[in-house]
C-alpha cells in the first residue's frame, strides 16, 4: 500500500519534470521561424516536417506525463525526443579533454549533456514503473480491480 506521501511525490516529480518538455515544446512554437532557420543552418534535411514531430512529442508527451494518462507512453515520446536531439545539438569535444583546463573550457557542454542524461533517467523511471500516484493511469487500473 503507497502512502500519501509517495503519491504526492510521485505527481510533484511528474509535473517538475513536464516543465521541462512542455516549456521546450512552446518555446519552439513561438520561435518557429528562429527555430527552423537554425535547423537549416545545420544544414539538418526535413526541418519543417522534423519540427512538427519535435513538437508533438514534446507537448503530447509532457501532457500526459503531467495527467498520467498512459505515461509509459508519454515517457517514451519524451525519450523518442530527447536522445536524437542530445546526440545531434550536442558538442562531444569535450570527451577528448586531456586536462582539466580543457574540461573545464566545455563546462556548459558537460552540464548540458549530463541534465539530458539526468532527464533520461527519470524518463526511464516512469518507462518502467509507470505514471505512480494522482494519475489517470492509477485510477484506471484500481476501478478495474474493484470492479472484477
Amino acid at each position: 500500500m503507497h502512502t500519501l506521501f509517495q503519491h504526492v511525490s510521485v505527481l510533484l516529480a511528474r509535473l517538475l519534470l513536464s516543465l521541462f518538455f512542455l516549456w521546450n515544446g512552446a518555446h519552439i512554437i513561438l520561435d518557429w521561424h528562429g527555430q527552423l532557420q537554425a535547423l537549416e543552418w545545420q544544414e539538418v534535411g526535413y526541418a519543417v516536417p522534423l519540427l512538427v514531430v519535435e513538437v508533438v512529442c514534446l507537448l503530447v508527451g509532457g501532457l500526459m506525463l503531467v495527467v498520467g494518462f498512459r505515461g509509459r507512453l508519454g515517457a517514451l515520446l519524451l525519450i523518442v525526443f530527447l536522445v536524437p536531439d542530445t546526440l545531434v545539438h550536442s558538442d562531444w569535444s569535450w570527451l577528448s579533454a586531456l586536462s582539466v583546463p580543457e574540461l573545464r573550457a566545455h563546462a556548459d557542454e558537460v552540464t548540458h549533456v549530463l541534465k539530458n542524461f539526468a532527464l533520461l533517467g527519470a524518463l526511464l523511471l516512469v518507462l518502467g514503473f509507470g505514471s505512480g500516484g494522482f494519475s489517470f493511469d492509477l485510477f484506471f487500473t484500481d476501478r478495474k480491480k474493484r470492479e472484477k
